[in-house]
């Protein structure tokens, strides 16, 4: 196949990953605070029934947000650290 040689150039994604791993971070971002948004709403309205326990399941959702913002976080820093991934 020496016809093709666009197969046996390197792909360097530097300067587009670099774009969409910004732009992915900040809906990341926007998502994480729309999340803790509705667990703060849903913790007002379920403010005065008072079921045992019920802390425990606003906690956990915080927990949820959070750990998909620390996901969201490092794909940059690790795309960076992985550098070219040129074949």
């Amino acid at each position: 196949m020496s016809g093709v040689p666009w197969m046996l150039a390197g792909f360097n994604p530097d300067p587009e990953a670099g774009q969409v791993l910004g732009v992915l971070a900040w809906c990341a971002t926007a998502a994480g605070v729309g999340g803790l948004i509705v667990v703060g709403i849903r913790m007002s309205l379920q403010l005065r029934r008072g079921d045992p326990g019920e802390g425990g399941e606003h906690f956990r959702g915080v927990f949820y947000i959070a750990l998909g913002c620390l996901l969201a976080a490092t794909a940059g820093p690790l795309v960076a650290a992985l550098g070219d991934l040129s074949l």
